[in-house]
């Protein structure tokens, strides 16, 4: 971890030197009485302020080392540094006052410094790696809350949370490099695609020109604008924490914010928050929080194909997985859940689930969710279930689901939904909507129900129908789900309809489940000659 110790000697002026340059046109004006303070900070972070003030002055360039770019300031302002490098050393600042013609006032100040850094090694090798190997950090995109905004007061994103994917693709193109070299060379480098996520207050900084819509985030290039390759600075701050400063740059997304207390650090996750100070004298400041995961740690599938239209008044494609990619199912889109649950799931049931390719295996194009007759921790079957739990919830909107359902005495596969805040709103207030079910025990019919409070277990309402070869051909099972109604069909043929209101718990985010039971309240008894057999599912889709 890096501190710094700065030892405040005298500054001294080594010389002030005025040139007035001819000028063919225009009035030559040389600005005078330049002069300039220089403020060390005393909180052990190597930041430095350089206040100029001068009369007849348009700007000042300030230069904190030779040949790196000024720093920019109009009067009044003032320009911030950080110096990084460690040992006992004597720094000069110049700072040139520009008037008008050409003129300019320059100064030269030095300042004594003596930066010792002393590094945590844990928390170095958890942001940066070993010494030469580099760390590479991408967002973790497909959980919810990667990115989020709040209020200072708060300790979590209390006015906005993502929910996975869903930015601007632009900035989950960023990957965010820190190495080191195991002495004091402290490296951070910002790879970007084409351009980067912006603040649109930051747009109008950056960009005073541009004029999208007013409060919108924009994929710019800043490039041009901010250090994308640098360092970085570890900080032990005053209250406990620990800060990381990725100097003249930005952790990704540029919000103004310059310096990011760390919420967490894992080698497998980094959590930051950082401060962006008000745009405007009347603004409020705001907290930003990104989570971050090695490159490699996840695979993001791929979007849903462009051209595909649902029914109704639900056209537009938001979501799909094709089960494409042979393996497992994608870890953006899918949760395992694994275990017997609590008195089987709820249900009795008396399978085990397991994230085994023998249960749960994306093969051919098509998922395949294998119930098995295997003792297993306990159990006498094994099975699998997904969801896409904190991965892809959503409102309102028609799902639909090309299936091939499995057979025999006992088996339970079903094409479900559960609201997303069953884990503070327990079921059954949380509602369930059940898109199919089906049991070996009575085999090709097909049951679409709903659960709420008072209409739980077999009290749920629903319908059922006879599918001829739900076993044996792939039917489209689809629920259309609005504020007013819940209609399930299969193959086009509705079979089953809800009028839903907002008493109801059918009015926020539910997410999918998939899987095969085995027994239970609703399997019923399991065929003793029952080996194995397998729910396969060639899509989802969800239309909004």
């Amino acid at each position: 971890m890096k501190n710094f110790k700065i030892l405040f000697g005298f500054i001294v002026l080594l010389f002030i030197s005025c040139d007035e340059d001819d000028a063919t046109f225009g009035e030559v004006i040389t600005p005078t009485n330049l002069l300039v303070n220089v403020d060390v900070a005393t909180d052990q972070t190597g930041k430095v302020v350089v206040s100029p003030s001068a009369e007849r002055v348009v700007n000042f360039h300030v230069f904190f080392e030779e040949g790196a770019d000024p720093v920019v300031v109009n009067q009044g302002e003032n320009a911030m540094y950080r110096y990084t490098q460690s040992g006992e050393y004597q720094q000069p600042i110049t700072v040139i006052a520009y008037g008008t013609g050409g003129a300019s006032s320059s100064t030269t100040v030095i300042i004594d410094l003596d930066v010792r850094l002393v590094i945590d090694p844990v928390v170095l090798e958890n942001i940066a790696g070993g010494v030469n190997e580099g760390k590479r950090w991408i967002w973790d995109q497909t959980n919810a809350g990667h990115f989020g905004v709040g209020a200072p007061s708060e300790n979590f994103p209390n006015f906005f949370s993502a929910t996975p994917s869903q930015l601007n693709p632009c900035l989950y193109d960023d990957v965010l490099v820190f190495s080191h070299d195991g002495e004091d060379n402290y490296s951070f480098v910002l790879e970007t695609g084409d351009a980067s996520f912006i603040n649109w207050a930051e747009v109008k900084r950056f960009f005073p020109d541009a004029t999208p819509g007013e409060f919108q985030d924009e994929c710019r290039d800043i490039t041009s604008q901010i250090e994308t390759d640098t360092n970085f600075v570890i900080l032990n701050n005053q209250d406990g924490t620990t800060s990381l400063e990725v100097v003249g740059s930005t952790m990704s997304y540029w919000s103004g914010a310059m310096i990011y207390e760390i919420t967490e650090l894992t080698p497998n996750k980094l959590v930051v928050r950082g401060i962006q100070e008000p745009f405007s004298p009347t603004g409020d400041p705001l907290a930003w929080y990104h989570t971050f995961v090695p490159e490699g740690e996840i695979t993001v599938c791929p979007g849903g194909e462009t051209g595909n239209t649902g029914s109704g008044t639900n056209t537009t494609l938001v979501w799909e997985e094709d089960f494409n990619d042979d393996g497992e199912p994608c870890n953006s889109n899918w949760n395992y859940e694994l275990g017997t649950g609590g008195n089987g799931w709820g249900n009795g049931e008396e399978q085990f689930y397991t994230d085994s390719p023998t249960n749960i295996i994306v093969e051919n194009g098509v998922l395949k969710i294998t119930a098995r007759a295997e003792e297993f921790n306990g159990s006498n079957y094994t099975s699998g279930r997904i969801t896409t739990k904190d991965k892809f919830e959503f409102t309102y909107g028609r799902v639909e689901a090309r299936a091939k359902l499995p057979t025999g005495g006992g088996t339970w596969p079903a094409i479900w939904m559960l609201g997303g805040d069953f884990e503070t709103n327990p079921w059954p207030a949380a509602g369930e909507m059940d898109i199919m079910e089906h049991v070996g025990n009575d085999q090709d019919r097909i049951f679409s129900t709903v659960h709420y409070p008072g209409n739980s277990g077999a009290n749920g309402v629903g319908n059922s129908t006879v599918v001829p070869g739900a076993s044996d051909d792939f039917h489209i099972y689809a629920i259309e789900w609005t504020p007013t109604q819940i209609i399930c069909s299969v193959d086009g043929n509705v079979h089953f309809l809800f009028n839903n209101d907002a008493s109801l718990p059918f009015n926020k985010d539910f997410f999918l489940i998939l899987n095969v039971a085995m027994g239970g309240n609703f399997g019923g008894a399991i065929d003793p000659n029952f080996t194995e057999s397998t729910m396969e599912i060639d899509y989802i889709k969800v239309f909004q």
